[in-house]
């Protein structure tokens, strides 16, 4: 059997579905992370997921027992204001999306809009209190022309009782309503995500990437040109339908003790 700890030096880790579910952590993640901490072992989390901040993720992580920093958590929100505040500091936003996304893009000087006159910039991300005068605030911006860009773009995200509808689905909504076509996204895999992963250490053989969904996860491990593991504990999957293949197959992240 490979031994994943020896063989690599550079972890990075999904969150939702692959280190937790919901509210629950996944049986023996901690165990893996706490091992590959004690080890002195690089490692980065990752995620999509834009209804908490960077600090609510390294809350429920330590509140699980994980050994982690603060600076080792990577999620859209944190890519996407990174790039608003260097091409977009003075346009107007307008986000489908949670309170929580909303209010990190103005503590950072972003100026959120609800006037599709006004409206420079559509983000769409994960929203549980989606409506259709949302979207149709958004459809009205960009029939006004303004930018089209998505902090992520996965159909759905895992929870405890199954999955929820996420912003892939809200972004093929609009795209059919406005005849308009996503500009930029901001999550895996995307080159802007990828760029921040850079920071943390080379993408080289001793660098692998879990995660359980195959057209973020795995297809962004595939771009970087690392290993990858697919693993079953978060969304359904079906490899033989889709063009990205990960290195390895596993039931969980226990598994690479």
């Amino acid at each position: 059997m490979l031994n994943f700890i020896e063989k690599y030096n550079n972890f990075i880790f999904d969150l939702d579905g692959t280190i937790y579910r919901g509210d629950n952590l996944i049986y023996g993640a901690d165990k893996t992370i706490n091992k590959l901490v004690s080890l002195n072992k690089k490692i980065i989390f990752i995620s999509n997921k834009t209804t908490g901040s960077v600090k609510d993720y390294y809350k429920l992580l330590t509140g699980f027992g994980l050994q982690v920093k603060k600076d080792q958590i990577i999620n859209a929100t944190l890519v996407i204001k990174k790039y608003l505040n260097h091409y977009h500091k003075s346009s107007p936003f307008y986000a489908i999306g949670e309170k929580k996304f909303i209010d990190e893009l103005t503590a950072a000087g972003l100026t959120f809009s609800t006037d599709p006159k006004k409206i420079k910039v559509v983000i769409v991300t994960l929203d549980r209190t989606l409506n259709i005068n949302k979207i149709e605030t958004a459809a009205k911006a960009l029939e006004n022309n303004a930018k089209f860009y998505a902090a992520n773009i996965d159909n759905t995200c895992p929870v405890e009782e199954g999955e929820l509808t996420d912003a892939g689905a809200v972004i093929s909504a609009l795209e059919k309503r406005t005849g308009r076509t996503l500009e930029k996204h901001f999550g895996k895999p995307s080159d802007y995500m990828i760029k921040e992963i850079k920071k943390y250490f080379p993408l080289n053989e001793k660098t692998l990437l879990i995660g359980d969904r195959i057209e973020t996860d795995i297809a962004m491990g595939n771009l970087m040109n690392i290993d990858t593991v697919l693993v079953s504990s978060g969304v359904k999957y079906h490899t033989e339908l889709n063009s990205y293949k990960p290195t390895y197959k596993l039931e969980s992240v226990f598994d690479l003790l």
